[in-house]
């Protein structure tokens, strides 16, 4: 191979690091790539931990061990503040109210370039929980949960209300509504998770809680371990949930169907963390 510059093995670099987030590359990787001493590469991967910091873009982080290497992670900057405030704004339209008091987000959640930013910030937050995979229920929470297991490089899982019989054998557990009180079902094939590993559960929207908790108990009936729980919108309203531990990216207040005004604000954890 004939010499590589510095400028384009940083270029090469970065697009790799990026379009692999959260996977581990070793410097022996690059350093056999472009045919250049891996003490040459360790001074690339220092200016590309600089550029990506100084333009907000993600980070590089060293992994020690025999397995070891550097790999791309997403990081919160302030650029992703002043884009939750901005979704914010545009959900918080009276346009977006819908009969009975909902909430129209489904534009929102089919947007790609909207719904891996939200990806993004989510890993953030479930990094160090080490998810094996990130579960939803069907079908709204898919493009989340699919944005933030690539963020996290991990696979999806997929709990459906009625089961198929393309899938195999699945499990099913009745839950309750936390909203209607009404009880429901979901199933999850039982190939699709394994003893021992760990779940962070993702979903576009929490009210109540009910469906968050009904992923929860089926995945103990998998015996597995729940990683976390993340969800775009949570309300306000009620305050008691039926789970205690989440992060929402943001909060529905009100809406009032009558004055025709809603409130969406980013979650106050958002602003203490971004630097």
């Amino acid at each position: 191979m004939d010499k590589v510059r510095r400028n384009e093995r940083i270029g090469a670099m970065v697009n790799i690091l990026c379009s692999h987030p959260n996977e581990i590359f070793t410097l022996n990787y690059f350093s056999d790539m472009f045919n250049t001493a891996k003490s040459t590469i360790s001074d690339d991967v220092v200016i590309i931990k600089d550029l990506l910091t100084r333009f907000q873009l993600g980070d590089v982080e060293t992994v020690v061990g025999a397995a070891g290497g550097v790999k791309f992670i997403s990081r919160l900057f302030e650029d992703d503040e002043i884009f939750i405030k901005d979704i914010c704004n545009e959900l918080s339209s009276p346009d977006r109210i819908l009969p009975g008091g909902f909430l129209y987000i489904t534009d929102i959640l089919f947007i790609p370039g909207v719904v891996e930013r939200f990806g993004n910030i989510l890993a953030t937050q479930f990094y160090d929980a080490r998810p094996d995979f990130v579960i939803t229920v069907e079908t709204k929470g898919i493009p989340i949960a699919l944005a933030t297991a690539r963020a996290l490089n991990c696979p999806v899982v997929m709990a459906r209300r009625e089961s198929k019989v393309t899938e195999g054998s699945t499990i099913s557990i009745n839950y309750v509504s936390a909203s209607s009180r009404r009880i429901q079902t979901m199933s999850l094939v039982k190939r699709a998770v394994e003893k021992g590993q760990r779940g962070l559960i993702v979903d576009d929207f929490m009210k109540g809680g009910g469906t968050v908790r009904g992923l929860m108990e089926l995945l103990h009936e998998f015996e597995a371990e729940i990683a976390g729980v993340g969800v775009i919108i949570s309300t306000e309203d009620p305050g008691q949930k039926m789970v205690k531990d989440y992060k929402s990216l943001m909060v529905l207040k009100d809406v009032d169907e009558g004055e025709r005004k809603v409130m969406v604000e980013p979650s106050p954890w958002l602003k203490g963390l971004i630097n």
